[in-house]
């Protein structure tokens, strides 16, 4: 809501300071004088630039994880950064250091970590441990605090809980701990293993030089292909319910569940064509399966879908309406800030 109001402040502004404002302040002359005064008012701009600053970060990650990337294996880095980048922002316009208490950044620090402790379980410390990225060089260099997986007290505790679930022969759990071990440090039969881990993806990596881990490598590919939220299984549900509907309810379960296969790799496979991105049909899964062109502006078939992701600006510009941005921000603008659907991107 604020950003909305920080996109249209002129606008806002406009309205405040026009001869039609008179006409809707004998309404409520309390609550329209109160509005004009914030409107109007550069310290209250200043406190809404702020609080999108410091919840930027926060905002950020949730993009990031709302969606069907795979991303398992980023979120417990993303949480430390997320949380160092939030008390920045807060120290920064407080003016004080890092050693300084601040009173607003205790009470923000409890709620934040409050979540992350119930958001954190053994699953995302395996898949934080077995990103090869963060045992480069070049990923512990940038932030003197860093130290790789293996050697954070908290994530091997929690990845070793998850390995003892996951293989339940011992002699298979033996194996993987050696492999892991030789994994974390370093003892690859290439050179170049050492060097990719900063430069490709870690799926990437553990396809091209994993094979020396066989069982770990196998786990890994399951892991770090996995994202961390459930819109994508959503998404599955919606598509199910759009192929067994009340027309096709003597569809077998089988069969039903190999069209949602079939019908939820075309959509990818779609989404990396040009005509995704550029022609009338751009987009054109972006409601899911219940689109109706009829009901743009106020469809069930969007609100339903809309809340699966928060990556979505131009359906977000549909369901609010153009009226509203066109003010401020033009079409291209809008456009520019649609998903980049790159094959990195996608996971591939």
């Amino acid at each position: 809501m604020l950003k909305r109001l920080k996109l249209i402040k002129r606008c806002l502004q406009a309205m405040a300071i026009s001869e039609q404002w008179a006409s809707y302040r004998e309404d409520d002359v309390g609550k329209a004088q109160k509005v004009k005064d914030m409107i109007l008012s550069d310290l209250w701009w200043d406190k809404v630039d702020y609080i999108l600053e410091f919840t930027a970060p926060i905002y950020d990650m949730l993009r990031i994880a709302d969606t069907d990337k795979p991303c398992l294996h980023l979120v417990y880095e993303m949480w430390d950064s997320m949380i160092e980048k939030v008390k920045a922002t807060i120290y920064r316009h407080e003016g004080l250091e890092d050693d300084e208490y601040s009173s607003f950044w205790s009470v923000v620090y409890d709620i934040l970590i409050d979540r992350w402790t119930k958001n954190c379980t053994p699953l995302h410390c395996l898949a934080h441990s077995l990103n090869p990225k963060y045992y480069s060089i070049e990923w512990l260099s940038e932030n003197p605090k860093r130290i790789a997986p293996h050697r954070d007290h908290e994530i091997s505790m929690e990845m070793s809980k998850c390995l003892d679930r996951y293989f339940e022969d011992e002699s298979e759990l033996k194996v993987v701990k050696f492999e892991f071990a030789a994994f974390s440090g370093g003892r690859f039969p290439s050179p170049d293993a050492l060097k990719d881990r900063w430069d490709l993806l870690p799926l990437v990596w553990w396809q091209y030089h994993g094979s020396a881990f066989p069982t770990l490598q196998s786990l890994a590919l399951k892991l770090l292909g996995q994202p961390c939220s459930s819109s994508c299984a959503e998404r599955n549900w919606s598509t199910y319910k759009f192929i067994h509907s009340l027309k096709r309810n003597k569809m077998a379960p089988a069969r039903a569940e190999d069209l949602v296969y079939v019908h939820s790799n075309l959509r990818l496979l779609s989404r990396r064509n040009v005509e995704y991105v550029n022609t009338t049909t751009k987009m054109w899964d972006i409601a899911g399966d219940s689109w109706n062109e009829g009901d743009i502006h106020g469809g069930a078939g969007i609100l339903e879908n809309a809340t699966l992701t928060l990556d979505e600006p131009e359906l977000e510009a549909m369901v609010i309406g153009n009226a509203n941005t066109s003010a401020t921000t033009s079409e291209s603008e809008v456009r520019s800030e649609a998903i980049d659907l790159d094959d990195e991107e996608i996971g591939v």
